[in-house]
């Protein structure tokens, strides 16, 4: 199938599903291809005008005649959805989950027959196809299926198969990590301010130094510990403050961040009553 034949069900246009459709979009998908559903009516407009998509706040009328469906509501709201759209959902139709900490075999046990089932953790930089998306196949996914899915997340930026059972993992460290990195920013942008920097000149020295240095090892694929040591002089001043910093203990918090966050996941499913979700946190 050709990619700007798939018709497209967007369920869900929050920030991650916006982001899921922008790169969508971008992949080739035709604007005219495209259902994206909303709850506000004001949210629908503000997508239908953006986008250049048809909107809706019928689920089920957006599925039925879709290739490709795209879960992209809260966790909490996904087992009432798919008992709403279960019946019409087209036979051929590969469903594709956004909802953070849930199995795919959460899906496949919620809708008719044997659905393929793609799970995704992509990140919010999608939205300007520079994110990186974790991908695991389902049970009753084929390899078409799959390649499909991939077609259509293509504009979101690097796509990356992971076993499901570290989907939770995968999403705890890309997932979030835009969070994590847009702290550093506020933090390196305040701390230009703190030694004199008008705030605007200190961001902007920020996101330029973040974005360059993450360009740097994307592009020629040195480890970040050696490119580290080859800005730090001995004696200077880089390794002054990186002294500080690993006496203020940010490395262990990184790490300590990733590991909440995954272990939300891994709660977040078994609260759900998702137990293939909630086992994730046994691969530790």
């Amino acid at each position: 199938m050709s990619i700007d034949d798939v018709r497209l069900a967007m369920l869900g246009t929050g920030n991650m599903g916006e982001a899921v459709l922008a790169g969508a979009l971008r992949a080739g998908v035709a604007p005219g291809n495209v259902i994206a559903t909303a709850r506000r009516a004001e949210r629908a407009a503000e997508v239908a005008q953006r986008h250049g998509v048809r909107t809706t706040a019928d689920n089920v009328a957006a599925v039925r005649d879709a290739d490709v469906v795209v879960v992209a509501v809260k966790p909490k709201d996904v087992a009432r959805l798919l008992a709403e759209v279960g019946d019409a959902l087209p036979a051929h139709a590969v469903v594709v989950s956004v909802a953070a900490g849930l199995a795919t075999s959460y899906f496949e046990d919620r809708l008719p027959g044997k659905p393929a089932v793609v799970r995704v953790m992509p990140n919010t930089p999608a939205a300007i196809g520079a994110g990186t998306s974790a991908l695991s196949a389902g049970s009753h996914a084929s390899p078409d299926d799959v390649a499909l899915v991939r077609a259509v997340l293509a504009g979101t930026g690097d796509v990356v198969d992971v076993p499901e059972t570290y989907q939770a993992a995968a999403g705890a460290l890309a997932g979030s990590g835009p969070a994590y990195v847009f702290y550093v920013l506020d933090a390196m942008a305040e701390a230009g301010v703190a030694v004199g920097l008008s705030r605007e000149l200190s961001t902007r020295l920020a996101v330029q130094t973040v974005l360059g240095s993450a360009r740097l090892i994307a592009e020629t694929g040195e480890h970040p510990a050696l490119a580290r040591e080859r800005v730090t002089s001995p004696g200077g001043t880089t390794v002054e403050a990186l002294r500080r910093l690993d006496a203020a203990g940010v490395r262990a918090a990184f790490v300590d961040a990733v590991e909440a966050a995954r272990d939300r996941t891994v709660a977040m499913a078994a609260e759900l009553g998702d137990a293939n979700g909630a086992a994730e946190g046994s691969e530790r």
